[in-house]
């Protein structure tokens, strides 16, 4: 692995700019199963849902055999067949609404190396700032993981029990129609979310991998859903086990300490903890 030459890629930036627009409001409210009214302009962008924007664009000559644009450009190149969305940090300083222009400034601000027990990681961290008319509405920080395609002989992780102290449980049923539709939204051409053959023949997965920003966004959904009213200041999530659409999965919440805390966490099936996020509220 040359990391030197990966490590060349701090600092790199790239701009973004775009405008929240309705129809795919509406679309992920739809996709979400929300009794949400239509949007109009001037309303409230939920959290986490400008991920709807500043999608990639990049031409189908340009695209790798997994979905993903080639590597290299903005992100480095890591020389590592998965690429994982693997948790992230968010501060919002104030609302985007419906009918705004925003710009996105991106920036490189971490690679680094471990060796794992089933080979190398490559770690790639992104920090990107979210602005309207008023200034910078939202900061965020990326995490990205590289990793080997796993070997027959690795050693299954051994899974961590969920807690089982929620205030709020939802099942979701992920089946490849509304994985398909996020795909869609965000203009996702990972095979593994919609591709069964690729992702068990290819990947070795046992099915069609959950979306970490679908999962996130609906554990910031179940919030949204039993505390209507609540303004959500800082939000973070860290992946632990992939999700699969071959079983059902429970977004959990629980309010802790004065009321400003909550907790936040996915479970699989057997209960084992898929992932972990904390939002805090004004």
């Amino acid at each position: 692995m040359d990391m030197p030459y990966l490590r060349e890629w701090l600092g790199r930036t790239e701009t973004c700019e775009d405008e929240v627009t309705r129809t795919p409001i509406a679309a992920l409210s739809a996709t979400l199963d929300r009794p949400d009214a239509p949007p109009r302009k001037g309303d409230i962008l939920p959290p986490l849902w400008h991920w709807l924007f500043f999608l990639p664009v990049h031409r189908q000559s340009e695209l790798g055999p997994d979905g993903h644009a080639a590597r290299g450009g903005f992100l480095p190149p890591v020389p590592l067949p998965r690429r994982m969305w693997a948790g992230g940090r968010l501060q919002f300083h104030h609302q985007l609404r419906v009918g705004e222009a925003i710009t996105r400034e991106s920036r490189i601000v971490d690679v680094s190396y471990k060796e794992g027990r089933s080979g190398p990681l490559v770690f790639v961290l992104v920090r990107h700032e979210v602005s309207n008319a008023d200034g910078v509405a939202l900061t965020e920080e990326h995490d990205i993981v590289y990793r080997d395609n796993p070997k027959p002989d690795d050693p299954a992780p051994k899974p961590v029990a969920a807690r089982g102290d929620h205030d709020w449980m939802r099942e979701i049923r992920p089946d490849d129609v509304l994985l398909f539709r996020y795909s869609a939204l965000t203009f996702n051409g990972h095979r593994i979310h919609y591709d069964r053959r690729y992702v068990t023949g290819v990947e070795g997965y046992p099915g069609l991998v959950v979306h970490g920003p679908l999962i996130a966004t609906l554990l910031l959904d179940l919030l949204r859903r039993n505390l209507p009213d609540a303004v959500v200041m800082k939000f973070s999530f860290r992946a632990i086990k992939p999700l699969f659409d071959i079983a059902p999965f429970f977004v959990c919440g629980k309010v802790e300490g004065d009321g400003k805390a909550v907790a936040l966490w996915a479970k699989d099936e057997r209960g084992a903890l898929t992932m972990e996020a904390s939002a805090t509220l004004a």
